[in-house]
């Protein structure tokens, strides 16, 4: 007790010798106290509370007095007592750091079942963006009677991956509390299962009275149960349906051979669930057979992931009617959704119905996005890009300056995660656009060209094209758009989308500068260009990086048949899928359409991002009255 009650004056110390240390204008450290900072940091991150305490110690006189204890505490938060925690929250309340230690504590309320300090703590969590402490809240929901099924559908069924243990802990909480059918049980497990956590999906299956290794063996073994069948009961018919899952997953003729043998054997029910494990997969394989198979999937209780599947497929058919009633058929959730209001919209004009087409355009038509800029379209025929002009003084970018002096120093110490985290804190306290434009300029001033962007684009009334789409470099970009012919626009719209101008960007498969370019596409390239001089090291210059991604693009639009929506698929997941993709059409279809079904969700992104950024561009460049749909074009089979 002595010990404890010790540990925690000694915090208490701390924090009121250095409390004001974070309040001073720059914060001016030796290259030695960052060392020990960042060994700090490390010491807390391997949970090693002795090290931590003695490079604590060091620190006594470091500027940042909030990280140093909040390192300290993290390296054993386990055995940190609540009052030392309170005491932190105290000290430094209203800090992204203390937000972030509140983060850590709800976690561990939530694993100790603590819900009455869980429940006092949890509205004060701002940032609110981790689906673990969400579970622990629908468990603290249900330990009180509340019924959070639809609650729990929405959130696993998007998050599921990123729930961990929380999810079985929620489940078998509203198991217990007679909240969860052995048809949600099973549902949540063939989620687990898409989503290839197998282990979670056994053990969720249990939750449906299932034993242990049900379905760890029909995904271990899936060739077995296909050619046996289904068995009598229901958990020996719902494996069958994961093995079915499994073994489509990598061709579908030997699912839907042994489902054609097997259906007379299950219900109607579950030979619809059968059907859509066979449909997603001949959907995202972008296979014509994928409408039958859906057709036969009829109403089954499907994923978030696979409604949306269903309603790709229908759209590459243009088939308006089952575009309309799939999205029907979708969880509110997802109907919400800009993507699925846009269609939804569009299957109503398709089939006569403008007057509530409209009205769902009108409902998405001012957000600034490929959905938005699309339905804005429909509604106008044209897109008008916002000019805007704003002035903003240097005193105010100066005192800007001060309000993000955290994020400065860790920018400088290229501590990336802690200066977004910092910056991104104290945006969530601007409440006028002024602020944010004044942030954006700081932003600007310190080379942060993607603080920039993205402190841009939180702005409501006050549309900053400028911040939100920067033209740097201007003079390299239009000598090497000039010299192949290339939209510049287009040029632009694709390196905001790869590297929010950071020459120096490196994404985590070695990709590198400006135009994002892996070593050995830099090289190919070069020698293509017959550059001589041309060695590794060169690929983060500006200008080359810029040259030869410019050269790259260049070459892709050219085989790709000039279409920016195909080469803009190309440049990211590389040349050969778009053209598999074009070859499965059925018919010509509009370029929205294409990009929509894109079986890689990264690519689907980067494709709609690059072509929404190049529209506005193209009105900064020129007129300010653009189309999107020109833009996207149309492919053909």
């Amino acid at each position: 007790m002595w010990k404890s009650f010790r540990s925690l004056l000694l915090l208490l110390m701390t924090f009121a010798m250095i409390s004001c240390a974070e309040a001073s204008r720059e914060l001016t450290t030796t290259p030695e106290q960052d060392e020990a900072f960042s060994q700090l940091r490390d010491a807390a991150r391997k949970n090693n509370p002795e090290r931590a305490a003695k490079l604590a110690e060091s620190l006594q006189d470091y500027p940042i007095p909030s990280y140093v204890a909040y390192y300290r505490l993290k390296s054993n938060l386990r055995n940190t007592t609540d009052a030392e925690i309170m005491a932190f929250l105290s000290q430094y309340d209203g800090t992204a750091i203390a937000d972030r230690l509140r983060n850590d504590w709800l976690l561990l309320l939530g694993e100790r079942r603590d819900w009455a300090t869980f429940d006092r703590e949890y509205p004060k969590f701002v940032v609110d963006d981790d689906v673990q402490v969400k579970c622990y809240a629908l468990m603290s929901k249900v330990a009180k009677g509340t019924n959070v099924v639809p609650e729990a559908k929405e959130l696993l069924g998007l998050n599921i991956r990123k729930a961990g243990d929380a999810a079985f802990s929620l489940l078998s909480a509203m198991a217990q509390q007679n909240q969860l059918s052995v048809d949600d049980a099973w549902y949540f497990s063939r989620i687990a299962a898409a989503t290839k956590q197998p282990n979670l999906a056994a053990r969720i299956a249990t939750l449906a009275g299932a034993p242990q290794d049900a379905v760890t063996r029909a995904l271990n073994n899936p060739d077995a149960f296909l050619s046996k069948g289904p068995g009598e009961d229901r958990t020996s018919h719902e494996a069958y349906i994961f093995a079915l899952g499994k073994v489509a997953s990598k061709g579908r003729s030997q699912a839907v051979a042994s489902l054609n043998r097997f259906q007379d054997a299950l219900s109607a029910q579950e030979r619809a669930l059968g059907w859509s494990a066979i449909a997603v997969f001949s959907a995202i394989d972008l296979e014509p057979e994928a409408m039958d198979y859906w057709k036969k999937a009829n109403t089954a209780n499907i994923s978030p992931y696979a409604h949306e599947w269903r309603v790709r497929t229908a759209l590459r058919h243009e088939d308006w009617q089952r575009v309309l009633d799939w999205i029907a058929l979708m969880p509110d959730f997802l109907k919400r959704n800009p993507t699925w209001v846009y269609w939804k919209g569009r299957a109503l004009k398709a089939l006569g119905d403008n007057s509530d087409a409209k009205k769902l355009f009108k409902s998405i038509a001012k957000e600034r996005s490929f959905y938005g800029m699309l339905a804005e379209e429909e509604l106008n025929g044209w897109v008008v890009i916002p000019a805007s002009s704003y002035h903003v003084s240097n005193s105010e970018v100066e005192q800007m300056a001060e309000t993000m002096i955290l994020a400065r120093k860790f920018y400088t110490m290229n501590w990336q995660f802690e200066a977004v985290r910092e910056w991104n804190w104290q945006l969530r306290r601007m409440k006028e656009d002024r602020y944010l434009i004044i942030a954006g300029e700081l932003a600007k001033k310190i080379g942060r060209t993607d603080r920039m962007i993205n402190t841009a684009e939180r702005t409501q009334d006050t549309i900053v094209t400028s911040q939100r789409f920067p033209m740097p470099y201007k003079e390299y970009f239009e000598e090497a758009t000039n010299e192949l012919g290339l939209d510049l626009a287009w040029v632009y719209g694709l390196v905001r989308q790869e590297s929010r101008f950071v020459i120096v960007a490196k994404s985590n498969v070695g990709a590198q500068g400006l135009m994002q370019l892996m070593p050995a596409t830099a090289k190919y390239v070069a020698k293509r260009l017959g550059m001589s001089d041309y060695h590794g090291g060169k690929i983060t210059d500006m200008e080359t990086n810029i040259k030869l991604g410019c050269a790259y693009l260049d070459m892709m639009l050219n085989d790709l048949e000039g279409s920016q929506a195909m080469a803009s698929a190309g440049y990211n997941a590389g040349p050969g899928r778009p053209k598999r993709w074009k070859s499965t059409l059925p018919r010509a279809v509009e370029g929205a359409i294409f990009a929509e079904s894109i079986p890689f969700q990264e690519t689907r992104d980067y494709v709609k991002n690059v072509l929404y950024n190049a529209t506005n561009y193209a009105g900064e460049l020129g007129s300010h009255t653009q189309s999107l749909k020109r833009r996207l074009g149309t492919i053909a089979p």
